[in-house]
């Protein structure tokens, strides 16, 4: 099997990712995947696809993760996964799309607006 590239965004974060047949090993950043990730719900939200799949010690996944918080890394990085899955079998699309795996989570933190404090809030109004 080749290696294959995939990218998954979510906020301000972005996870590329090179899927090639091995072991199961993760490395984020050339760091140990349970390292980078010690949360278990976080290691469970990255694995979701390929426990879908029954993949989890079928492939190595190589990482580079940046930007936003921890969780939208682990969602960008389950996005991310979840297309290079696709990318090598077309017959995994069904089931993936069906958990909302492929779906790219469009929600951003939005702009800040001119004569505010923050995107929404107001500064205090007093009468007098």
């Amino acid at each position: 099997m080749q290696t294959v590239n995939a990218i998954g965004r979510r906020k301000a974060a972005i996870a590329r990712v090179i899927v090639k047949s091995g072991s199961g090993k993760i490395t984020i950043n050339k760091r140990e995947f349970e390292n980078y990730f010690p949360s278990t719900i976080l290691q469970y939200v990255v694995r979701q696809p390929l426990n879908k799949l029954e993949a989890t010690d079928k492939f190595d996944i190589q990482v580079n993760l940046c930007g936003g918080g921890y969780k939208g890394q682990a969602e960008a990085l389950r996005l991310a996964i979840a297309r290079a899955l696709v990318k090598i079998d077309e017959t995994n699309k069904p089931a993936l799309k069906a958990e909302g795996f492929l779906t790219r989570d469009a929600r951003i933190v939005e702009r800040k607006k001119p004569g505010r404090p923050k995107a929404r809030k107001r500064f205090q109004f007093s009468k007098r």
